[in-house]
């Protein structure tokens, strides 16, 4: 029952980075899914793998798995790069692909 400490990307739908400031812990699944033959569900009995916490710091969910005792791996954000443009760049003459209408 490892825990994974993490914090959530952004989602890809939008453009804010709402929900992604907190740092977020997520069991790792402890039993394989299976299919249920009759109609073809995909289930688990593990209930681990339903439960998300979050705290508002790594510290925080760090000692929080060391105090409950359950062995945890951090994976550190990735730093996002940002690309400045603007909309003149668009019509700008230094572009490869030239202006068509």
């Amino acid at each position: 029952m490892t825990a994974r400490i993490f914090k959530p990307a952004k989602n890809a739908m939008q453009s804010g980075t709402a929900k992604t400031k907190d740092w977020q812990l997520d069991y790792e699944p402890e039993q394989p899914r299976t299919i249920e033959p009759l109609m073809g569900w995909t289930s688990s009995g593990d209930m681990k793998q339903q439960l998300t916490l979050h705290f508002e710091t790594r510290e925080d969910a760090v000692a929080y798995c060391e105090r409950e005792g359950i062995p945890y791996q951090v994976i550190e954000p990735k730093e996002r790069v940002r690309r400045q443009a603007a909309y003149a760049d668009n019509f700008a003459f230094r572009r490869v692909e030239p202006w068509t209408h």
